[in-house]
């Protein structure tokens, strides 16, 4: 059996400002895009049964700048539904929700976009894990996606709820690696930079 491998895009501008960032496409920065180049190194000399990518433009170029080829792009690997707190800090979220918690409370709805709650990012995340187990029977899988959306995932993978996604922090420009340890799912690596 193969090893999940998880790449989170490289720097955006949003992501560089703590912006909450879900259907706004935006590019990656010339940082961003540098992050995306320095991760060809960790990701060449393998052969992978599977590369999926967010349908997002910042997953995709960082696929492509990675050096993975044959990607192919999958909805289910788009970010958390952020629906009325697009484009805000949890800092300005704090202003008028003290109490507030992506983990725990999801978010309010927007004027485009009704958001997701923890548990419907886990239902995405399970269905991207049900596709990927049979590619993991013939070698390793890429999904190139986003911060949220791949802590859940990870969480989902090791057998917790959505909401324990966010223990795992995870950087930009990385990648990680869940693998399996006596028939168990484990990390093996986590937020790994050349």
């Amino acid at each position: 059996m193969g090893d999940l491998l998880l790449v989170r895009h490289g720097e955006t501008e949003w992501s560089a400002t703590g912006r909450h960032t879900s259907f706004t496409d935006l590019p990656l920065t010339p940082n961003g895009e540098g992050q995306a180049k320095s991760l060809a190194p960790l990701l060449s000399g393998r052969t992978f049964s599977s590369v999926l990518t967010s349908p997002l433009a910042r997953a995709v170029r960082t696929a492509e700048l990675a050096g993975l080829t044959g990607a192919v792009t999958d909805p289910d690997l788009h970010e958390w539904d952020y629906g009325g707190y697009e484009g805000i800090t949890t800092a300005e979220i704090h202003r008028t929700r003290p109490d507030w918690d992506l983990w725990h409370d999801g978010v309010a709805p927007g004027p485009e976009h009704r958001g997701e709650s923890p548990a419907e990012v886990g239902l995405r995340a399970d269905r991207v894990l049900s596709r990927a187990a049979d590619a993991l029977t013939d070698g390793d899988v890429v999904l190139v996606a986003h911060a949220h959306f791949l802590r859940v995932l990870t969480a989902r993978r090791l057998g917790l709820s959505p909401a324990e996604g966010r223990l795992f922090q995870l950087g930009t420009g990385t990648v990680s690696r869940l693998s399996t340890e006596h028939d168990r799912p484990v990390i093996a690596e986590w937020n790994t930079r050349p």
